[in-house]
């Protein structure tokens, strides 16, 4: 889609959709904002599939494709909704399993989980073992640890991690999310002030390229049929531009609060135009809300 001059902001997705064969999908912000699908999200997926249009969810939820559609379920969204589901965490799993393919030039086999018990399950099978700061050969960020609540809470064991050279695998690079209104912050948080103090990272999930491919791969379509939705400008926006896909920008996710939105209010064209430019991304339309 050619835009010379300003960002068009749409009612609806029906008048893109003749120049796309399929769509990669963001979840949270674009499906739902921590509760239930939005009724109309729902009704825009059934007016897809009816187009007889390809259907790709990609997650930056730092867990497999399976634990993804479980929740995708539990709000209401069907298996005939869509053809796949990528998330940050298969992305991360690949390159891990395949190490001299992923370029993991020395990486151990013992990492510090960051993130709630559990949340590791991802590396099951791999031959990876978790372990306390003094034994790890890397970090595996997985989100806030149980109990702390803060990226500051954490400052101690990226400390001692930095000193001790540690690389941090990121499985979700989001800085935050919003659920039922309020923001709470994720792995990429806890990666953005590790690398502030000096620590390196290895980032999967949007905007890097590893879900892409994997998206690209289950549509089936040439990147040039392929429309990118999501709100997120440093993640779905930015991620589309890298991989060579047009987007759409949902500005009631994530930007509601910075372009002072009430639910379902289109944002004014000067306001987005400035956010856009700030963010160094330029979506080629955007929505209010996920609607057809």
């Amino acid at each position: 889609m050619n835009v010379s001059t300003g960002i068009p902001i749409l009612p609806g997705l029906a008048p893109l959709m003749a120049d796309y064969d399929g769509c990669i999908l963001d979840v949270w912000g674009v499906m739902h904002q921590g509760g239930p699908a939005y009724p109309e999200a729902l009704d825009c997926l059934r007016h897809l599939r009816a187009a007889g249009k390809r259907v790709v969810f990609v997650s930056n939820a730092p867990r497999l494709a399976a634990q993804v559609e479980a929740v995708l379920r539990g709000k209401g969204v069907e298996a005939a909704h869509y053809d796949a589901v990528v998330a940050s965490g298969d992305a991360a799993r690949q390159a891990l399993a395949d190490r001299a393919r992923a370029r993991f030039d020395g990486l151990g086999h013992r990492y510090l989980l960051l993130g709630p018990p559990g949340s590791d399950d991802l590396l099951d099978g791999l031959g990876y073992a978790a372990a306390d700061i003094a034994g790890a050969d890397f970090l595996l960020g997985i989100g806030l640890d149980d109990g702390r609540d803060t990226v500051e809470d954490h400052e101690p064991i990226l400390q001692t991690a930095v000193a001790r050279d540690l690389p941090m695998i990121c499985v979700n690079p989001d800085l935050l999310v919003i659920r039922l209104g309020v923001q709470e912050p994720c792995a990429g948080a806890l990666a953005a002030r590790y690398e502030a103090l000096g620590g390196r990272v290895r980032h999967f999930g949007k905007p890097h390229p590893e879900v892409y491919d994997l998206a690209l791969a289950a549509l089936g379509l040439a990147p040039a049929r392929v429309l990118a939705v999501g709100d997120g400008l440093a993640t779905d926006i930015a991620g589309a531009a890298a991989a060579g896909l047009d987007s759409l920008l949902i500005t009631g996710g994530l930007l509601a609060d910075t372009l002072g939105l009430a639910p379902g209010e289109p944002p004014g064209a000067r306001a987005l135009e400035d956010a856009c430019r700030a963010a160094g991304v330029r979506p080629s339309a955007a929505l209010a809300t996920f609607v057809w």
